[in-house]
């Protein structure tokens, strides 16, 4: 078997919702993509409900959604029955993704969740969701502090200020710097926008991807279908430099948030439990969910955000940026997926301990039980596989790329550290 067989493409499945579980290793796992803040004691709920319905494995993805693992056939509708009662507004159709401080950030152009609601609404009552992909989603961006650019989308709408006036900038097919732009359109057309563009998606079948139809025939389809709506042709967006979601940030009301990552994106749901129990004790009014799978803890003075914070490291979560766990992305890995060949989730504190003297802010390290990627999809400085050989290593690239090197489980942590002393250049890369 050739080096690039070994991580040959996989394909990754449908999206598991409340309403679809996927199977895996664990049992059946779901997801939610909470909306908006969801309150101390709602969120202590969830955390209930995923001991009693689960296994209590809690995961925060790098778009924000939380998923569930561990059900089965019996206790997955009795979850998403105790996540309807618990008054969790959560998305579980095509994911319309917002910035994770829309509507409490001073420094948004416009508060996002108004325009993503109005969308989920329209696209709930009509069929064009179920002619689409299972991985289609939308960004809208509100602008603010915290920037939706490093998250890919089939479409995306981006706050800008033009001549004094709120309008979004439409793009297709990337993340904030590799979408194709198409333009500008006013704010109350959002929604219009969004759904022909989709409806250009869904005409192509139900695996049409909007990166894969720009690459092979441009933009000229999209920009058709919203020429008469473009109100400009679109000045160079600002580009706003992605900040982490854990850390302090001022809300409009004077209050502040304070975001934590969860190490390798997961967590029991005793940690997490007591984690909302410190977000209490703080005086914070509710949490959300942040791309870049972490927490964020709303409505704390800047004294006891520093508590809440105080308290988060001593129960295990991410809150500085010297936290060599910030650098590392890994799935759940075997035995908890089925397809994986790795336990990548097991590896993932003695890769990132190998690394740590190493590692910056350039360096990302993913760690994949399979070639799917589910974690990571994006290029990574060192990519790790596994493969029924061994551990695959890429250089700056995906799991689908062929790798330079084959090492055995056991052989890692040393390998990774021997790759990592050897990033002395310009790039600080492999």
């Amino acid at each position: 078997m050739t080096a690039a067989a070994l991580t040959s493409p996989q394909r990754r499945g449908a999206c598991p919702g409340l309403s679809a579980p996927m199977t895996t290793g664990d049992g059946l796992l779901v997801r939610l993509l909470p909306i908006g803040t969801i309150a101390l004691d709602a969120f202590a709920g969830l955390c209930t409900a995923a001991r009693e319905h689960g296994n209590g494995i809690v995961e925060v993805t790098s778009r924000g959604s939380i998923q569930i693992r561990g059900l089965s056939t019996a206790s997955a509708p009795r979850f998403a029955e105790a996540v309807a009662a618990l008054g969790i507004a959560a998305g579980d159709g095509l994911p319309v993704l917002t910035n994770p401080l829309a509507g409490l950030d001073p420094d948004e152009i416009i508060d996002a969740a108004p325009l993503a609601g109005d969308l989920r609404v329209a696209l709930a009552h009509s069929a064009l969701a179920q002619r689409l992909s299972a991985k289609i989603s939308v960004t809208i961006d509100g602008g603010g502090m915290l920037s939706l650019d490093h998250l890919a989308a089939d479409v995306r709408l981006n706050a800008e200020t033009i001549d004094g006036i709120a309008a979004f900038c439409i793009s297709v097919g990337g993340d904030g710097r590799g979408a194709a732009p198409l333009g500008c359109i006013a704010c109350r057309d959002g929604v219009a926008v969004t759904t022909r563009l989709l409806e250009v998606l869904a005409r192509r079948g139900r695996v049409a991807r909007a990166r894969d139809v720009v690459a092979t025939d441009g933009i000229a389809a999209f920009r058709s279908a919203i020429a008469d709506l473009i109100i400009l042709d679109g000045p160079a967006r600002s580009q706003r430099r992605f900040s982490e979601t854990f850390g302090i940030f001022p809300l409009r009301d004077g209050s502040f948030a304070h975001g934590v990552g969860l190490a390798f994106g997961h967590a029991d749901a005793m940690s997490l439990q007591r984690l909302t129990e410190a977000a209490k004790a703080a005086g914070a009014r509710g949490m959300r969910a942040a791309p870049g799978r972490a927490l964020m803890s709303v409505g704390l003075t800047r004294q006891a955000a520093s508590s809440f914070a105080a308290a988060a490291e001593a129960h295990g979560f991410i809150v500085r940026v010297d936290d060599p766990r910030r650098h590392v992305v890994a799935c759940a890995g075997a035995p908890i997926c089925a397809s994986a060949d790795i336990a990548a989730r097991t590896i993932a504190p003695q890769i990132a301990a190998a690394a740590a003297p190493h590692l910056d802010d350039t360096f990302k390290i993913h760690i994949s039980g399979c070639a799917k990627g589910c974690a990571h999809p994006a290029s990574a400085a060192l990519t790790i596989v596994g493969t029924s050989s061994g551990c695959a290593l890429v250089a700056n690239g995906t799991t689908r790329d062929a790798p330079f090197e084959v090492v055995a489980t056991n052989e890692l942590p040393a390998a990774v550290a021997e790759i990592a002393r050897g990033l002395i250049h310009e790039n600080g890369h492999v």
